[in-house]
């Protein structure tokens, strides 16, 4: 599965004014519907694959063998069952019992400048205009950058909104970070694998429905079900086309958004025709750029990333090595004379 951060989307209702400009006519008329639009975005959506989906990352709680499922769940990734972890209280974390301090008194203006250091406040930030200043942009960034580097205090993601869950793959070692609601990190240093039953929301290719382990899992109407009571479970999944109020979301790129438009302006052609209106030439015209656009949309979708094509070299590689180098691996034969990896220097 490509994980999938970087993608920017934007919602229906925008998609549909986009389209409303180019056929400004029929907007003026009233005769472009949206519950008549929606589906053929949902129908897009499904027809692009999973890849524009976004990959998110979470804990749940397991309590009495079950835990619900995000309302934004989609499709199932892997997971993981959470074990020992070393929790790290910083600033605004738990604390207990009484603590009196005395704090300098410091005249402030009855009007605070949100935006104004050092009272940046990202959440106002970034709902209106200030996140253009100097103070928004370089103090606090709307979406953090993908790191380099694996870097506990920036994980992917927007670092004003917690709790937030970072998993990170070193080698032969997983680290997960957990940032709490209270400030608090949670660093956990052993994952045990889980054991998936198949079903619809689970991908072909989850490495979790070929675990054998004793720890089991299922899927069950929007319910994640345990073979053990109490626990954490990491979950890697894709989320919903659907922003946090249930709003129909699609991706916004240069190269997927002509998909978008002429689809809804083919079946806003062809209701029309349906009704009797002569506008078969400029359905006709729609339909064209629309194959054009559709090809071109699957074409930038199914395209390998890098990081794809090395995972598949890597496979290729051990595949190689497993067939022609490993059955020799129990001989040790003279290295003087073998060279390297016991492969011989003489012909």
């Amino acid at each position: 599965m490509d994980f999938n951060y970087t993608l920017r989307y934007r919602p229906f209702d925008q998609l549909l004014e986009d389209v409303s400009i180019d056929m400004n006519t029929l907007a003026l008329e009233n005769m472009i519907e949206p519950q008549q639009l929606i589906k053929v975005a949902k129908k897009i959506n499904y027809d692009l694959g999973l890849r524009i989906n976004q990959t998110r990352e979470v804990i749940l709680e397991v309590c009495h063998n079950k835990v619900k499922l995000p309302d934004n769940f989609y499709t199932f990734n892997f997971a993981f069952i959470c074990g020992e972890y070393e929790d790290h209280v910083g600033y605004g974390g738990m604390s207990g019992g009484t603590n009196i301090q005395e704090v300098p008194y410091k005249e402030a203006p009855s009007t605070v400048d949100q935006c104004a250091p050092p009272t940046v406040n990202c959440r106002s930030c970034n709902a209106n205009p200030c996140k253009h200043t100097a103070a928004c942009d370089l103090n606090y960034p709307i979406v953090d950058p993908i790191p380099t580097e694996y870097d506990p205090n920036n994980p992917y993601g927007n670092t004003c909104v917690p709790p937030r869950v970072f998993m990170n793959c070193k080698g032969e070692k997983w680290e997960l970070i957990q940032i709490l609601n209270t400030g608090a990190t949670r660093k956990y240093s052993r994952l045990i694998p889980l054991r998936m039953k198949a079903s619809q929301e689970i991908e072909c290719d989850c490495p979790n429905l070929y675990y054998d382990t004793a720890n089991q899992a299922w899927i069950k109407d929007g319910f994640l079900f345990t073979t053990f009571e109490t626990g954490k479970v990491y979950l890697n999944y894709q989320g919903a086309m659907e922003d946090e109020a249930g709003n129909l979301l699609v991706p916004d790129h240069d190269l997927l958004n002509d998909y978008y438009e002429y689809a809804i302006k083919q079946r806003l052609l062809e209701n029309l025709f349906m009704n009797g209106e002569d506008v078969s030439a400029r359905l006709q015209l729609v339909e064209q750029r629309l194959r054009a656009a559709r090809n071109q949309a699957l074409s930038l979708v199914n395209t390998p990333n890098f990081k794809e094509l090395e995972q598949m070299w890597w496979t290729n590689r051990k595949a190689m090595y497993n067939k022609y180098y490993d059955m020799f691996k129990s001989y040790s034969p003279n290295k003087a004379f073998y060279g390297i990896n016991g492969v011989s220097r003489v012909l």
